[in-house]
């Protein structure tokens, strides 16, 4: 059982300052509280957060779930299938986009979801009460805005993949100009030494 309360083991040596490290050693512990306080024939963290989604607004295409969750597309769609097998979930098409499947709460799904919240927060609460009170809002703070950069990283990547591909159309037209820049004094000096020869030729002949 996890207990709150400061631990006596510490990263050492580059682990201390690893950012990744750390972070994987604090989701751990977010998920073993969370799996305590949730039971183990409870909703996982990846379930409750796609029926609080969807419970938040309801109609959510799969594509808008991966945005509000986080969850990457291929898992989600997975999770779904299976959430939907088990009457947590209903889908249909989309009234807006007739390619895509809306996600809604299943009368189950609602009913698990509210039995999860609490259990939920117990866990939020106990993952705070590790850190003292006045570390504790800077600390969501923090999160926050993490999560936040995962949520435009996707876009960020599109954006620097276009950027990429102009940047490379430039520079393979630069080249090209370059090419037939160089090429233009090549092909003048062999008209030239043409119409020297011609003109040589018809000295010859006329001699």
């Amino acid at each position: 059982m996890v207990k709150s309360g400061k631990s006596s083991k510490k990263s050492v040596g580059p682990l201390a300052a690893s950012p990744s490290h750390l972070m994987h050693r604090a989701l751990q512990l977010a998920l073993d509280i969370y799996v305590e306080e949730i039971g183990p024939d409870g909703l996982t963290q990846r379930q409750f957060a796609v029926l609080e989604a969807v419970a938040a607004k309801a109609g959510l295409t799969q594509t808008e779930l991966v945005r509000a969750t986080g969850i990457d597309r291929s898992t989600l769609a997975d999770l779904v299938a299976r959430m939907e097998a088990r009457g947590l979930v209903e889908r249909q098409r989309s009234t807006l986009d007739a390619r895509a499947m809306a996600v809604r709460l299943a009368p189950a799904g609602e009913a698990a979801l509210e039995a999860a919240r609490p259990r939920v927060q117990a866990a939020d609460k106990r993952i705070l009460a590790l850190l003292p009170k006045g570390r504790r809002e800077a600390f969501l703070t923090v999160l926050a805005d993490l999560a936040a950069a995962a949520d435009a990283a996707p876009d960020q990547a599109k954006a620097e993949a276009r950027a990429a591909k102009k940047a490379a159309k430039e520079a393979r037209k630069a080249e090209k100009a370059a090419r037939r820049a160089a090429e233009k004094p090549e092909k003048a000096k062999t008209s030239k030494t043409a119409r020297s020869a011609k003109a040589a030729k018809i000295v010859k002949t006329a001699a």
